[in-house]
This record gives structure tokens, sequence and C-alpha cells, in this order.
């Protein structure tokens, strides 16, 4: 069996991640072995694999919605940009260097060929593929060399789901133009649209759906509401809106809120770590990009870049440098925070800025490598046994600080003096019984000794009970029957083809 298909979107953040990680719950329920894949994903929120590699955390949230471990395999390749024009390539969990949006392009005949193989492989080892479309597919500036969209559908002849946005406006129009946009062979792959966020009554919905299938010849496959209990795993970090609460805070179990500033740094990355903090009752997490935001803050956090050196200029430039050495109260570097906190980098591989002075929180230096650190330690903070992953090119060259994680071995990792922490560890906040114990210690340098941490939050049964909730709500609106027959039959014959599709060119 080789069974898949992809689910496309009308533009980023639409719901293809989510999506993909419902109909993957779906079908392990039913018993069907799935897998995810993402054959292109541009993002700076990512995982390290068992095997030391490195993939989009969405696909890894996909692969925990299936019951299977992260792989190379579900994104082959993952771009991380590093500013507005460049990115780093990874292929196969393995970063192979840094392309421009123009210089990339090239490359992509290549990389299409690790793709399909890479897709080839899964469609022998499971019974089914759920894949993930990029952006959207109405790219026609990028068709051409398109590998993550309909380029891939064609040459996989995979059928497509389009997902579109109502929580945005316009979805009708986004579903028919995504369509009409694409050139009748992408067109003939097009089955069917999924429309995602939707909040009020269906009945109103209904006449539009109609209508859209007789302008299309194609049905809408299921209307997903609208659940704000889904905020984990954000796929993009543009989904963190600036200046914006994270998650749904709940009321404190004592007299007092703990009040969390996460700087948006422009080029953060796995912003996700701070999504455990959010979890917390009595815990308001905000991202903030100004420094007036710190004044009334009892925690700061310095999350990761992917370009620690430009953040940190930014942070300087901003003001924000200032707020955060003024700040009287804890301080959290996480991975590039962690560095900013230091005494000096020595970049000679991101920014090429060589020696650069950091905020001076931390007694500590960082030196940039070429080779990548990706590793899944182990080690005890707090005295808390925990875990985490490592994505980065610095390393401590340099300290005079204690450890915050002390490994298996008894050496030290990260930094902790006084108010002030670092590590390079993402995910060390997702440790149930550390991040208490870490809330405690922020408390007690904030002076909010109302604050009680909660004992009963169980952060992976909430990331578990979400994929849940995200299964359960394709078997309640989704046609789970057209689906499976699209995963069995591929596309239908004869679908219309919707114009301009075939029109010649502008000249």
């Amino acid at each position: 069996m080789r069974s898949a298909l992809l689910v496309a979107g009308t533009t980023s953040d639409a719901g293809k991640s989510v999506l993909v990680a419902g109909l993957c719950r779906w079908l392990a329920r039913e018993g069907v072995a799935v897998a995810p894949f993402k054959a292109q994903n541009m993002s700076n929120n990512s995982v390290v694999t068992r095997d030391g590699g490195e993939i989009g955390r969405a696909q890894a949230l996909q692969a925990a919605a299936c019951g299977l471990e992260p792989s190379v395999r579900f994104n082959p390749v993952l771009l991380k940009p590093g500013g507005d024009r460049s990115s780093q390539v990874v292929v196969l969990g393995r970063a192979v260097g840094e392309v421009s949006a123009l210089s990339y392009r090239a490359r992509k005949a290549e990389l299409m060929g690790t793709v399909l193989d890479t897709l080839d492989s899964l469609r022998d080892d499971f019974e089914a593929v759920v894949c993930e479309g990029a952006g959207s597919p109405a790219e026609i500036n990028l068709r051409a060399d398109d590998i993550a969209n309909m380029g891939l559908a064609r040459a996989a002849n995979l059928p497509v789901v389009v997902v579109g946005d109502i929580d945005r406006g316009g979805v009708f129009a986004h579903l028919f133009g995504t369509l009409a946009l694409l050139d009748p062979a992408d067109q003939a792959l097009v089955a069917g649209f999924v429309v995602n966020k939707f909040r009020g009554d269906p009945a109103l919905l209904e006449p539009g759906l109609r209508q859209l299938r007789a302008l299309t010849g194609r049905p809408v496959h299921g209307v997903l509401p609208w659940r704000e209990e889904l905020w984990l795993d954000a796929e993009d970090s543009l989904s963190y809106a600036a200046d914006g609460v994270i998650g749904r805070p709940e009321a404190p179990r004592g007299d007092q809120w703990l009040r969390v500033a996460v700087v948006r740094l422009p080029r953060i990355s796995n912003a996700t770590d701070v999504e455990a903090l959010a979890c917390e009752p009595g815990v308001s997490v905000r991202f903030v990009t100004e420094p007036s935001r710190l004044a009334d803050a009892d925690l700061v956090v310095l999350p990761g870049s992917k370009a620690t050196v430009e953040d940190l200029r930014w942070l300087r430039a901003t003001g924000l440098a200032d707020a955060v050495a003024a700040h009287d109260g804890p301080v959290l570097g996480i991975c590039g925070g962690f560095q900013m906190l230091g005494a000096r980098i020595d970049d000679p591989v991101e920014s090429r800025a060589g020696t650069v002075a950091g905020l001076g929180l931390l007694d500590v230096d960082v030196r940039f490598a070429a080779d990548k650190t990706l590793e899944n330690p182990r080690g005890t903070a707090f005295g808390e046994p925990v875990t985490g992953y490592e994505i980065h090119h610095g390393s401590v060259t340099r300290t005079a600080e204690d450890g915050l994680v002390t490994l298996a071995d008894g050496t030290a990792e990260g930094a902790l003096r006084g108010r002030v922490a670092g590590t390079h560890w993402h995910g060390l906040l997702e440790n149930d019984a550390f991040r208490r114990a870490f809330l405690r210690w922020a408390a007690g340098h904030a002076g909010r000794d109302g604050f009680t941490p909660a004992p009963d939050v169980d952060f992976a049964g909430r990331r578990a009970a979400q994929l849940d909730l995200l299964g359960d709500l394709v078997v309640e609106h989704l046609d789970t029957g057209a689906v499976m027959d699209l995963l069995e039959r591929g596309a239908p014959r004869g679908l219309p083809v919707v114009p301009p599709a075939g029109a010649p060119p502008v000249s």
C-alpha cells in the first residue's frame, strides 16, 4: 500500500500543520500505520531527532500524533532564516550551507531527488503518508521549481486538499483563487477543500459551500471549528504576535500572578520553549518588543535566535538591552538568549562579526563553530531530572559561573548566578518537576511570595490532549470517508478546470 495525500493551504498559517496532525491522529487511532511528511519547511522552530538530525517542530508534533519518534525522513529539507534574504539549508537533518532566495532556486532540482526518494521510502514503510505543503501552492512566481506543493504533488501523483482560514476573512476567494491560478495539470490533482477556524452557526456558511462546489466542481470535505485550546507548538514564529499573550492564562493557585516577558527577537528561534510556562496557572506569558513592557515583568526571558549577534544589535538599538540589564528580577536566557547574557561572543560563522560584547549579566564567553551541536542530553537541574535538546553553533569556551544543569558525567551546562540563569537546552521547561522548581526560584527572586506553582500540570499530557482533540475534530467535522477514498484511489478523474488556468502568459 502506497497511499498518500497532500494538504496545501491558501496561505502560511492557514491550518496545514494542525490538519495534518489531526489526520495523522485519526488514522493512527484507526489502526493505520501512518507517517507525516513535509518536503520543505521554512522555520526556526526545530527539534533534534534520535539519530542527531534536525527537523521542523511541526513534523515532530505530527510524528507524535502518529505514535512515532521524530525522524529526518519526515522533513528532508529545512530552511532556517537568518535574515530577510538568507537561510541555512538543512538536508536530511544536517546543515549543508547558506543560501539566498535566488541561489536556493538553483539547488531545488537536486533537492527534488532527495525529497522524492525520501517520500518513496516512507510510502514503502507505511500504509499512509500525510504530506504538508509549504506556504501556498498558488505562488505562481515559484511554481517552475517548486518541490513542496504542486511540484511535489505532480511528481508523486498526490491528491491535494486545500485548507483555508476563515478567521482571516475572504476564505471563499482564497480557496477559489488558489485553484484558479493553477495550471490544468495541477488543478487535476486538487480534489477538495477544508475550511478552518470557523466560529458561529454552520447554517450561515452552507450557501457559500454549495456555491464554491458549483463554481469549482469540488466538495468542501469539512469545516473545522475554532477551538481556543489549540495553541501549543505553533509552526511559524510569526504566529506569535508582538506584545501578545501566549495561550490562555488560568487563575493562580496562590494569591499572586507571575508575569513573564519574553523578548520577541526579530530572528527568534524555538519560540515554543516558553509555552510550557504559559500552561501554568497564575503565569501570564507575553511577547514584548519595546522596553516599557519590562517595567512590570517579574521574569524576563531572552529566547533562542537564529542570528544571535544581529538580534543583540537589535536589543541595543531598541533600548531593550538596557532594560534587561536594569531589570532587578530574575532573567532566563535560552540558547541564543543565553549567549547574549554573557561577557563576549566570538562569531566568525553566522554574522562573521568577530568578537562582540554581550550584556555582561553572566561571566561567560561563547565562540561559534562551523559545525552545529545537535544533541538530546540528560541531566539534573534544581535537583530534578531533566531532558532537552541542543541546536546551536555557539559553545561556551570560558565560564566563571556555576552550571544550571549537571550532566551525568558531572560536567556543568549553562550558568546560574543569583537571579540570572542561562542554558543552551531547548525543551528544559517541558520537564514538569524542574519547571515547578524554576518557578519557585523565579517567584522568590521577583518577590512574589504569594505565587504558588501548581503541583499537577502535565505538559506532555497537555500536548497529547491537543493531539487527541485534533483527531476528534477530524472525526466529527470532516468527511473521513472521502479522505480515506483520496488516500486509497487518488484524485477523481475528470475534475473541471477553473479559468483562468491555461490562459497564455501576459507579455
